[in-house]
């Protein structure tokens, strides 16, 4: 049988890198108020960051069903039985759906996954699923790795600024204006309890106070258990200084967990704006 192994680019990385690894990856869009970019591919990073310091409304959407059925309809061609894929999860994106109709339409096996989130849990099971498949390992002992890996996963966002939430319509401009008042910042969360969809865990008074909350929420789901398994990662927009403080005080407190900086994936930086800060825990396969 011949695998193909597809995600997208909520990985933060481009198709380019991913081939590198053997792995398909399909562009997100994002749209500002007059052009369409593949994410990844014709906006990069820093032009994804240009494009908010200049203050445009950006919005995010699947990829282009054109381009996941004629990306399928080339993986049959040569040979593909069955694609994997990890894409961006159901409770941000149609991707799963769209590329289930396609696969299921040219006729070719599709095994989707829902990692209940995106960015670098995803990366992590795409070539965890590929490595585990070429080493032989049996399917069900792949798929209840796979389980337990996004079950152990957490995502937080923290945004330093409400600005793009509210023009995004996440945020009303009224409770914005009361947050500032208030000196409120709120703690939101991705995970599989919350089905993949953006929810309020804490609303404390401070950015910091709200940095200092995702690690007590870190603390919560034992990433200070004394295994070296855990991922931590500290994505950032333009905010670095604030990142490698936080990466510091990480080190002290969960110093066997591997703990990482990078950019925010664009799809996610594009609604929390300059500043934010995601933190992802997840524990890896043993």
């Amino acid at each position: 049988m011949k695998i193909a192994y597809v995600t997208d680019s909520g990985t933060g990385k481009s198709i380019e890198t991913l081939a590198k690894d053997g792995i398909v990856s399909i562009p997100l869009q994002i749209t500002d108020e007059t052009h369409t970019y593949q994410d990844m591919e014709t906006l990069l990073v820093k032009d994804n960051l240009k494009l908010l310091e200049e203050g445009h409304l950006l919005k995010t959407s699947q990829p282009s069903p054109g381009i996941v059925e004629e990306c399928f309809a080339s993986l049959k061609k040569q040979g593909v039985d069955l694609i994997i894929a990890v894409p961006i999860c159901n409770g941000l994106s149609g991707t799963i759906s769209t590329m289930t109709a396609a696969a299921n339409e040219l006729g070719i096996r599709i095994i989707t996954a829902d990692t209940y989130v995106t960015a670098v849990v995803q990366d992590y099971l795409i070539h965890y699923i590929k490595e585990s498949y070429e080493k032989g390992i049996s399917d069900l002992a792949i798929r209840c790795k796979v389980e337990e890996i996004i079950n152990s996963t957490n995502t937080l966002v923290i945004p330093q600024k409400l600005d793009q939430l509210v023009r995004g319509g996440r945020l009303t401009p009224m409770a914005a204006r009361l947050a500032k008042f208030l000196q409120i910042s709120p703690v939101l969360q991705i995970n599989k309890k919350t089905s993949g969809r953006i929810d309020t865990l804490e609303k404390v008074r401070t950015f910091r106070k709200a940095l200092e909350r995702g690690m007590e929420e870190m603390e919560n789901d034992g990433v200070n258990d004394g295994s070296d398994l855990w991922s931590v990662t500290i994505a950032h927009v333009d905010n670095i200084k604030t990142a490698e403080e936080l990466y510091h005080k990480m080190h002290l407190r969960f110093p066997k967990a591997s703990i990482q900086i990078i950019d925010l994936c664009n799809a996610v930086a594009a609604h929390t704006g300059i500043g934010a800060i995601c933190l992802q825990w997840f524990k890896k396969a043993a």
